[in-house]
């Protein structure tokens, strides 16, 4: 489903306000160079006796802007590098949720 005509996506998503530069580097070696919304959520769960705390860093970024993403491939964002969890997972708006986790350091 395309953007509403009422709303640019690139004036949302522009850098000198709160977006932030970030690129996708696909398992076939196309880098994707876009701008997102990121955001590094903290979870803290509990279930009777057991615990998950953990971090839940995303990218929003632009529907279009993401093509043949899918699980496996590298994301920077802020010269962080993460592994994308699943394919993007598309809002309905022409907005796509990255979910990313952290790679461990070499």
């Amino acid at each position: 489903m395309p953007a509403p005509d009422w709303e640019n996506l690139d004036d949302f998503l522009d850098e000198e306000e709160f977006a932030t530069a970030a690129s996708v580097t696909r398992a076939d070696g196309t880098v994707l160079s876009l701008s997102g919304i990121y955001e590094d959520q903290y979870l803290d769960a509990q279930l009777g006796e057991y615990r998950m705390d953990t971090e839940r860093p995303r990218l929003w970024c632009k529907q279009a802007d993401v093509p043949g993403v899918q699980r496996g491939d590298i994301c920077t964002v802020d010269g962080i590098t993460y592994d994308v969890m699943t394919a993007p997972q598309g809002d309905g708006t022409g907005m796509a949720m990255l979910d990313l986790a952290p790679r461990p350091h070499a």
